[in-house]
This record gives C-alpha cells, structure tokens and sequence, in this order.
C-alpha cells in the first residue's frame, strides 16, 4: 500500500519562525546538507551583525562563515535585503535564504546575484507535509542556487559591461580630437558600441568609424534600407567605376566589398595599429582614424555628390 502526502500549514509544525524554526534547523543542520551537498556545521543562533541578529551563522567545511535567513511566509524586500547586509557585514561568502513562498522577482534576483557577485546564493522553499497518520516533516525544495552556468553567464556579462566602458572612452577621446581637424563627427556623442558615424550628404551612405579589440578602421556604409539591395548595388558600382582617381586622392588603395550576398556595401580603410584593447596606444589609433576618415571623406565627396539618388 502506498501513502498519499498532505500538506501541512507550517505554523501547525513551527507556531514561531524564530524561536521554533530557527531553533529546529539549528540542531538540524543536516537538512540542508542533504538537500544543497554542503557540509555545515557549528550553526548558532542570532548571531551579530553590526545593528541586525543574523537568523543563523554556520561554517562550512573550510571553516567560512555561512548565512542562513529564515522566512515562514511570502519571500518579500526586507528579506532579501537583510540576507545581502548580513552577508558582507560578516563577510561571508555562502547565503542560505529559507521560504516558505518564493516570489518569481526573487527568484530572478538571486539567480542575478550568483551571475554578478563573488558570493554563492541558495533560495530554498520549505513545506510541511506528512503520509497518513505520520508526524509532519519538513521538505526543502532548493529553487535557485549557484553553478557553473550562472558563473559563466555573469563573468560574461562583467566582460560586456568593461567592453562598453572601455569603448566609451576609446570615442569620446577620438571625438574630441577630431573636432580640432574636421567637423565632420562634430555633433556626434561617444558610443559604448564598436561603432559610430554620420551622414556622408546623401540618403543611407555613412561615414563610419569602427573598432575591434586590436584593429580600427574607417568606412563608407551603402544601405539605403530594405528593398534597396539593387540600389546600394548600383551606388558602389558607380563609385568604384572612379576607383583610380578616389585611390590617387586618398594616397593609397582601400578595401572594396561589395558584398553579393548582403544588402549592403563598402569602402573601407583598416588601421592595424591596434584597438580598444591597446590602451597605450590609443593616441596614435586614434590619430591614425581621423586622418583617415577626412582622406577618405575628401576623395569620395566629388563622386558621392554626383550620385542621382
């Protein structure tokens, strides 16, 4: 014969979250170890942390501290907000959240801290339940913790964010020296992405700068918008039917793509000093791109203004 479970109300098992609960899980310890694969020990209650009591301080295998915050209703703010001050006030670096409801926000905010922090968070959910006439128990349901994934997910998204910091600056170096040769980029503000241009005098052709970890370079763009693949055709065509002259007046051969399998086409000058990632090195880059953008700008402008578009 096989048992049906039933829930419990938790109140019927733990009347008091701090002086029952608390108190039960402390002398039952091993409860999360079964359920999270940790080996925590040495728990005590109501430990201090600066003005607060932390629920319950553990250690675990390498004798670290380990905070665990209890909570026998809805997950909510204040909670959460106590388990990250109790955290770094202790300096932990392992925090158990225990629930009995876990809100959808909070579990999203956990996942987020074990992809943007150093420390290892677990959201747990406790029920009570019993098989017939049997003694209530308590399960515990782990809902988000750390791993592997989460990590990576977060190291990659701390990658992102330097990547637009550092390109941020790169531009906005760029732009303000710019404006001492040409106006061409005048009105144009700093990017955090790998690009940023302006209007070269006719619709859907632009002036671009572009950069990459360690190359730069400068383009004109040809893409006057869907269904005008036949017309950027025809535009590149018409300009690379000047090709010697636009050379002979930039003072050395660019990059002609007229790129048959995309919308698009371009003109292009790859500057192979460096990148963003070539801090030391920024100044002669960024030098090196302007001084190509307003060759390249002078020596297509004549054929650009005689396009019929």
């Amino acid at each position: 014969m096989i048992g049906k479970i039933e829930r419990v109300p938790l109140r019927e098992i733990w009347k008091h979250e701090a002086y029952d609960f608390t108190s039960w899980l402390q002398e039952n310890i091993d409860v999360l170890n079964d359920v999270l694969d940790l080996s925590l020990s040495s728990a005590e209650r109501e430990q201090s942390a600066g003005a607060f009591n932390v629920d319950i301080v553990a250690e675990d295998e390498a004798g670290n501290p380990v905070i665990i915050e209890n909570q026998l209703e809805k997950s909510n703010h204040d909670h959460l907000g106590k388990l990250i001050t109790y955290l770094t006030a202790i300096g932990a670096k392992i925090a158990i959240w225990i629930v009995a409801d876990p809100r959808p926000e909070h579990v999203g905010a956990i996942s987020w801290l074990n992809e943007s922090s150093s420390a290892n968070f677990y959201l747990l959910k406790v029920e009570g339940i019993r098989i017939g006439n049997s003694e209530p128990a308590p399960l515990l349901t782990l809902i988000v913790g750390p791993s592997e994934e989460s990590r990576e997910v977060g190291d990659k998204k701390k990658e992102l964010a330097e990547r637009y910091s550092i390109r941020f600056k790169f531009w906005k170096g760029l732009l303000e020296k710019a404006k001492e040769k040409t106006k061409l980029h005048a009105q144009i503000s700093p990017s955090q992405y790998s690009w940023l241009g302006t209007g070269a005098g006719k619709s859907g052709l632009g002036l671009n700068y572009s950069i990459t970890k360690h190359e730069g370079k400068v383009e004109l763009y040809i893409d006057r918008g869907k269904d005008a693949e036949e017309e950027n055709k025809a535009i590149y065509d018409a300009l690379i039917s000047n090709k010697e002259e636009i050379e002979k007046e930039f003072g050395e051969p660019l990059n002609w793509e007229r790129l048959d399998t995309k919308r698009a086409s371009r003109i292009s000058k790859k500057i192979e000093i460096g990148g963003y990632r070539d801090e030391e090195k920024w100044s002669e880059i960024q030098d090196a791109l302007i001084d190509a953008m307003i060759g390249l700008e002078k020596s297509l402008k004549p054929f650009i203004a005689k396009l019929k578009i």
